[in-house]
């Protein structure tokens, strides 16, 4: 009898632990997807050759980003919802720090991700760190 609950309660341990397991891959897999996805085809690419002709009329958020930085690729996917749901109102844009350092440089990024916002070519409002869909969506409202 002793041997039977025994062998009950490892059974059940293991159904949990396995329960557990399944969820933590779940998990990983879901935000791995969203972190994989395609960028938005409304998405600009800018450089230190295009960024002041893309960026000189109108609004713009420009993302200050660089591939080895963590915190850029979990904000890189909100970007894209950004530009999907903006549409024409503004130009949602992403700046590789590490390839144009001469904009990265003008505009004094020192830590990213750093967004900022443009109106006409002149910077109206600067956000460091991972901002919400939300967030960044109302700062740019302030300004269409």
């Amino acid at each position: 009898m002793i041997l039977e609950q025994a062998d009950t309660s490892s059974i059940i341990s293991y159904i949990i632990a396995g329960l557990v397991v399944g969820y933590i891959l779940f998990a990983f897999i879901k935000t791995k997807k969203r972190m994989n996805k395609p960028p938005s085809d409304k998405l600009n690419i800018l450089s230190d050759a295009n960024f002041t002709e893309i960026t000189k009329s109108g609004v713009s958020l420009v993302d200050f980003w660089a591939e080895w930085c963590a915190p850029c690729r979990v904000q890189g996917p909100i970007i894209d919802e950004v530009a999907e749901e903006i549409g024409d109102k503004a130009k949602i844009c992403k700046l590789d720090i590490d390839h144009n350092q001469k904009t990265a440089k003008k505009f004094g990024i020192q830590s990213i991700p750093t967004i900022l916002i443009f109106k006409d070519g002149k910077p109206v409002e600067k956000l460091v760190g991972i901002k919400s869909k939300r967030v960044l969506i109302n700062a740019l409202s302030a300004h269409i």
